[in-house]
């Protein structure tokens, strides 16, 4: 179990280098710990990495909330800060960005 357990580490640790070679120490451990979470267990690594990095960079660097407060629902307040989502990824060099024209973004 613990063998597992640090190879799941290890492997999130490497999708998180990989996707995110500039993000902000304090912004990779948040996501590291959302990409460890109990719920994301059964997801590939860099699948669980990608997931958490898109979710915490819309909470925590776009207007995703502000919009959600004001009304709009989640699909909507998604699409429109899509771009904010992926100028910090851009800032941040991942190897990946949202694509507009994908129904999960």
């Amino acid at each position: 179990m613990k063998a597992a357990a640090t190879g799941r580490r290890r492997a999130i640790a490497r999708a998180l280098t990989t996707l995110l070679p500039l993000a902000p120490y304090s912004d990779i451990e948040k996501i590291r710990a959302d990409a460890g979470a109990v719920h994301m267990k059964t997801l590939p690594p860099s699948l669980a990495v990608w997931l958490a990095t898109v979710a915490h960079v819309r909470h925590a660097h776009t207007d995703y909330e502000k919009l959600l407060a004001e009304g709009y629902d989640r699909d909507s307040a998604r699409f429109f800060v899509i771009d904010q989502t992926n100028a910090v990824l851009t800032r941040w060099r991942a190897t990946r960005l949202l694509d507009p024209n994908d129904e999960e973004s």
